[in-house]
């Protein structure tokens, strides 16, 4: 999987321009990750061959804090951002992808599904949002103003989401083995608005966020970013989340 995911992100020389990134343009303090800016008009289109996208640093290796059985399939993951949108890519190790949910809302985190979710508002750290997407690239999402277990009353939904997948494999075959899924999204940063936090965000502005995965049919493992201090599968952990901040600076840096 190494070897695919070079071919897919960089070459080397990439990595070497990822360890040089706390140096420039504007410092962001005690963050876990840094978002910087797509300096690059970005297609969401799935294949994430923008050099902002080659650029960007990836989040680590997710962590499986559930893990019983089975292939623990690995997760790659960037972020970037511009005064409109934040931008999302994950390059997906998948044996056996598998999606059945076409509707929006339904219940997308059953198949091959990866997922946002974000506390914008370090003033109210229990409200976020999650925004869930399939390998078919139709989402679930919703805002939870008063914490977990309490989204808001009624039908809220995100808009103008921009999603695109691609698959190396086949979808919903289980007889051959596939290499990878890739999903790509845009998501409006008017979205967030109603938290209270400021649109865009400022060059140093953290949100708390956290990426997760759902394995799907075959394989049905839960992977994060940053592990949900829980006994059993829980990812509306607010508390939990790790820490991004937004940078002046752009990929491909300039």
């Amino acid at each position: 999987m190494n070897a695919v995911m070079q071919r897919v992100w960089a070459l080397d020389w990439l990595a070497i321009c990822g360890s040089l990134v706390c140096g420039i343009g504007a410092a962001v303090a005690d963050e876990s990750y840094t978002v910087y800016r797509a300096g690059v008009p970005m297609a969401i289109d799935g294949r994430l061959d923008e050099t902002a996208w080659l650029a960007a640093p990836d989040l680590g290796g997710f962590v499986f804090p559930w893990w019983e059985a089975g292939e623990r399939e690995q997760t790659v993951a960037k972020l970037l951002w511009d005064n409109e949108h934040l931008y999302a890519a994950f390059l997906c190790e998948d044996a056996h992808i598998w999606a059945e949910h076409t509707q929006r809302d339904s219940a997308v985190f059953r198949d091959d599904c990866v997922e946002i979710f974000t506390a914008p508002n370090l003033e109210r750290p229990d409200a976020y949002f999650n925004i869930e997407m399939n390998v078919l690239g139709i989402a679930l999402d919703q805002w939870h103003p008063g914490g977990p277990g309490k989204p808001v009353p009624g039908e809220w939904n995100g808009e103008g989401f921009r999603i695109a997948t691609s698959i190396n494999g086949t979808l919903n075959d289980e007889e051959d083995t596939d290499q990878y899924w890739i999903l790509e999204a845009a998501i409006p940063l008017a979205n967030f608005a109603v938290a209270g936090v400021r649109i865009p965000p400022q060059p140093g502005d953290i949100w708390h966020l956290n990426l997760n995965r759902c394995g799907g049919r075959t394989n049905e493992q839960f992977s994060q970013w940053r592990a949900s201090r829980t006994a059993h599968p829980n990812f509306h952990r607010p508390g939990d989340f790790g820490r991004v901040g937004f940078s002046s600076s752009s990929s491909p840096f300039r």
